[in-house]
């Protein structure tokens, strides 16, 4: 007999089992796309501030490039939209709308995953100049990180195709 104490045991077993049956696996567990990349991929030389906050975040999400198979290329666009603007038409908000277009190489130069990435991240510039220009300037971070992390989700969504 239905009984509504018993329909969210019953609902969390059904969804485990579910989940058992559609091949899910970790990604960091075994046969997973972790394991596959971690220290496995170069990204391109840094260019700009935004690339080597990029780069930092791909080498603490992937690794450090101890074993080198497969290069990354990528470019980062940056661009700052101006968002709450006052009557008397002084800005005092601006959002940085960021995307990331990247392409995996393996080693036989065959591209193995590419696309692209988007996120945003705004700032307030109602202090000083000094504290707008350090909140740029932790906008650019944030979105910079915000940008590896989705590229790396890509990445270990593609690894489960690659060889180990």
């Amino acid at each position: 007999m239905w009984s509504p104490e018993r329909l969210p045991r019953r609902a969390l077993l059904l969804g485990v089992l579910a989940l058992a049956a559609c091949g899910l696996s970790p990604v960091y567990g075994p046969g997973g796309g972790g394991g596959r990349l971690f220290g496995r991929v170069r990204p391109r030389d840094p260019e700009t501030p935004i690339d080597f906050i990029f780069n930092r975040r791909l080498a603490e999400r992937l690794g450090p490039e101890d074993r080198a198979e497969y290069d990354l290329d990528y470019r980062i666009n940056a661009a700052v939209v101006s968002q709450a603007i006052t009557p008397d038409e002084v800005t005092t908000r601006y959002s940085l709308n960021g995307t990331a277009d990247f392409s995996l190489t393996g080693p036989g130069g065959q591209v193995v995953a590419q696309g692209r990435v988007s996120s945003f991240t705004s700032y307030s510039t109602t202090g000083t100049t000094i504290s707008t220009l350090a909140a740029e300037g932790d906008a650019r971070e944030r979105l910079a990180m915000m940008l590896a992390d989705q590229v790396v989700t890509r990445l270990l969504a593609a690894a489960t195709a690659l060889p180990e």
